[in-house]
């Protein structure tokens, strides 16, 4: 009769190993510390998806993508830290507790001649592994920021090639207040038009796609901040003044963290340039000039008049769209 499932002799069984996830009753050292894991996409995947599309939102998506994952895997490596300073930390106190740390110049049972002791050994182990996670961690970060580098590099190149392609278009609304000030708008421009502007305006590169459209806070009690907390700048510097804004603008680097407005640096007749900037408002962008720490809106006729022609003359140098209309 043949034998049913279970019916038979059963198989001696084979003790689970530490490959089966238990922790050998014999082990007395730390157990050895996992690799931090990949990103569920690494750079190099990211770059690829990068270099096959052409749009410059795509792009964009791709580039905040892999921060986000640069953000994770640093918090990844940083949780493993803690977590083997917390295991070398408790390992002491445990031994100390157990009254087996030897005293200066004694002999110890724990540490033979010729041999590591228990303390001694166990420190080494974390100390091997703290080194092992120190060169995860800048292997990763070099290939993260040899990533970085291609995406911006790529970026800069798709805007200047739509810049010989194209050019934004702009549209200038004169609002006269009085024979002496005046308010300019500029109409709203779209998406890829922001980020060539940017380009054309401050000579770098925004860090996000839609920065232009963006009046979110985090505070509803204060307006928009300026900045994002990106590219090197922390979260208690988003709201810079006037003269620390125009500073951070004229910082050497490929991108600028702007948020909700453009800037314009527009030259003065005796040398040097006034710092200008196109404050998004729902259907317009408002012309702010800054003075002090802050920006005004109402302009006087000559700030006016020069902010239009640095806009004509970009016209005239094939850069530029403009039109201008009196209100």
């Amino acid at each position: 009769m043949p034998l049913k499932d279970g019916d038979g002799p059963s198989r001696p069984r084979r003790p689970r190993t530490q490959a089966q996830g238990l922790v050998d009753p014999r082990r007395d050292t730390p157990r050895d510390t996992p690799s931090v894991a990949e990103p569920p996409e690494a750079p190099g995947d990211v770059l690829v998806r990068v270099r096959g599309v052409e749009t410059l939102e795509s792009a964009y998506e791709a580039w905040l993508e892999l921060k986000a994952e640069h953000g994770a895997t640093r918090a990844r490596f940083q949780e493993e830290r803690e977590r083997l300073e917390q295991q070398g930390s408790f390992l002491v106190g445990a031994v100390r507790a157990a009254g087996l740390e030897p005293d200066a110049g004694a002999a110890s049972a724990l540490a033979p001649v010729g041999g590591e002791g228990f303390l001694g050994e166990a420190q080494a182990r974390l100390s091997e592994r703290r080194a092992h996670l120190e060169r995860q961690e800048a292997d990763a970060e070099r290939r993260y920021q040899a990533s970085f580098s291609e995406i911006r590099a790529t970026l800069v190149d798709r805007i200047q090639r739509f810049l010989e392609a194209t050019r934004p278009r702009l549209q200038l609304l004169l609002r006269k207040v009085d024979a002496q000030r005046t308010i300019l708008h500029v109409a709203r421009v779209g998406g890829d038009e922001a980020v060539l502007l940017c380009y054309l305006l401050a000579g770098r590169i925004p860090s996000r796609y839609g920065f232009l459209f963006d009046d979110s806070t985090e505070d509803v009690s204060l307006p928009p901040p300026a900045l994002y907390a990106d590219e090197g700048v922390p979260p208690e510097g988003v709201r810079p003044g006037a003269a620390q804004l125009e500073e951070r603008l004229r910082a050497p680097g490929e991108v600028v963290p702007l948020k909700g407005f453009l800037p314009v640096f527009v030259p003065r007749p005796g040398g040097g340039e006034t710092f200008f900037r196109l404050l998004q408002r729902g259907p317009v962008m408002e012309v702010e000039v800054a003075e002090g720490a802050a920006f005004r809106s109402l302009l006087a006729r000559e700030e006016a008049e020069r902010f239009a022609g640095h806009l004509l003359r970009l016209k005239l140098a094939g850069k530029i769209d403009l039109e201008l209309e009196a209100g």
